[in-house]
């Protein structure tokens, strides 16, 4: 990937030198300091005895303010264009605290260096040509990853996955383009015409390729918020149960939880977003129907259900309601499993078409129920291939929406013969333009400042 990044060259940026504080202001056993710019190296150095010896090396240093020292420190740095931002850069491994990386930061601002905006060295990565702009958010999204399957998504991003597969459909544009361009200018070469079918199958193969990443939208929805499962009937102690922990207030009184609760899960394949919320019943306390209207608004949203109840009948019962609220599907629970001994637990759980028997007090059936929930999600959704590229932000589901809209317009006016060959490949110039702002392949200061604003200072 690394021939195919865009470069965007200097754009003024070198002059200035940056630093920034790369892990969280407070109380911890180190700190690290990020400094990058053409004059990393020589203010670092005015600061720092006795300079490492090599590059990408680390070295135990002294770093000073004049006479004054202010921490015995590891020392590294990086000559460009072999670093994140492809400039000189220089890595400070101080002690933790709030004084001693302050301190040093502040004299080397003094120095000449300025405080980094967020997300400017990974900007800075994105315009010396290291990484494309896909790789760029990639590094944003592993940084707020809040499960595996969300972490395993941004490292295959950040490796290129994303990034190749728009290349590759980019490229193939581009010949369909170059094809139509050699018809239309050189007509009555010994070739011939180009043929009506070549270019239609060409069109149809890459129409599949960005279909195939918009099927991903769904499962990078989850993964990245988490599939939302809400227990119907409020039962509290089975939250806790799944969360391994005490967050929802757990009594024999109904009505107990008037508001929803949320925790996320990450046991299985897939992150879950667990809700724990008011119990469904006709009720004429006010309070208590306002935490009503906002389980059936939940249950309503769920990617899944679980519908719980202690006996046949009010299981029975809850499954209804909860088909009746929700077009997710529903898996039965039959809660105080402890409390039956009329048949084999094990067995029963086993079979996937009978509700899951579970108990809170001694954990029986739990973990078939997050089985049950992995196995129901990949159903619905289909199974997470790590080796797969998912969609996970906006801006990437509207230019790939948009290069195959484009394609589509094209297809069905080549196919047609509605429109003049030059204007049908119109469209192809559209798809691909769409495709070269998703990694950056053309200047668009704008995207960059949507991209790295959300960024975390240091990064």
């Amino acid at each position: 990937m690394s021939e195919s990044r865009p470069s965007f060259g200097n754009l003024g940026v070198g002059s200035n030198t940056i630093i920034a504080l790369g892990t969280p202001i407070g109380r911890g056993a180190i700190a690290v300091i990020r400094v990058s710019g053409d004059n990393a190296v020589e203010i670092a150095r005015s600061h720092i005895n006795p300079w490492p010896t090599r590059a990408r090396e680390v070295s135990l240093c002294t770093v000073r303010n004049g006479s004054k020292i202010l921490d015995e420190a590891l020392i590294t740095f990086y000559n460009a264009p072999q670093s994140f931002t492809g400039e000189d850069v220089v890595e400070i491994f101080t002690h933790g605290g709030h004084i001693v990386p302050l301190s040093i930061m502040a004299a080397l601002i003094e120095s000449g260096a300025k405080q980094a905006l967020p997300g400017e060295f990974t900007r800075r990565a994105v315009l010396n040509g290291k990484l494309d702009i896909v790789q760029a958010e990639a590094i944003g999204d592993l940084i707020d990853a809040r499960s595996s399957v969300m972490q395993q998504a941004a490292l295959h991003q950040l490796d290129g996955g994303l990034s190749s597969r728009i290349a590759s459909v980019r490229e193939g544009v581009l010949r369909v383009e170059s094809l139509i361009a050699y018809d239309v200018d050189f007509p009555e070469e010994d070739d011939g015409p180009i043929s009506k079918v070549e270019i239609a199958a060409a069109t149809d193969s890459l129409a599949r390729s960005l279909d195939l990443l918009l099927s991903t939208i769904p499962v990078g929805e989850i993964a990245k918020e988490g599939a939302i499962v809400a227990p119907n009937v409020g039962k509290s102690s089975l939250f806790n149960a799944l969360v391994g922990e005490s967050r929802a207030i757990v009594t024999d009184i109904s009505g107990t939880t008037r508001d929803a609760i949320e925790a996320t899960i990450d046991a299985g394949s897939w992150p879950v977003r667990l809700i724990d919320t008011a119990g469904l019943r006709d009720s004429t306390d006010v309070v208590e129907r306002l935490g009503i209207e906002v389980s059936e608004r939940r249950i309503a949203a769920a990617h899944l259900v679980i519908a719980c109840g202690d006996t046949e009948s009010s299981l029975e019962n809850a499954a209804a309601i909860s088909s009746s609220l929700s077009r997710a599907p529903v898996i039965q629970v039959l809660t105080k499993a402890d409390l039956r001994r009329d048949s084999d637990l094990s067995t029963e759980n086993r079979n996937s078409s009978m509700p899951v028997r579970v108990s809170v007090i001694t954990g029986d059936g739990l973990g078939v129920l997050r089985v049950r929930i992995d196995s129901v999600l990949d159903e619905k959704y289909g199974e997470i291939a790590p080796e797969t590229p998912i969609l996970t932000r906006a801006r990437h589901i509207h230019g790939i929406g948009v290069a195959r809209d484009e394609i589509e317009q094209f297809k069905n006016a080549w196919e047609k013969e509605s429109l003049p060959a030059p204007v049908a490949a119109v469209h192809l110039r559209a798809a691909v333009v769409a495709l070269e702002e998703l990694i950056g392949a053309v200047s668009m200061d704008d995207v960059l400042e949507r991209v790295f604003s959300s960024f975390c200072v240091g990064k």
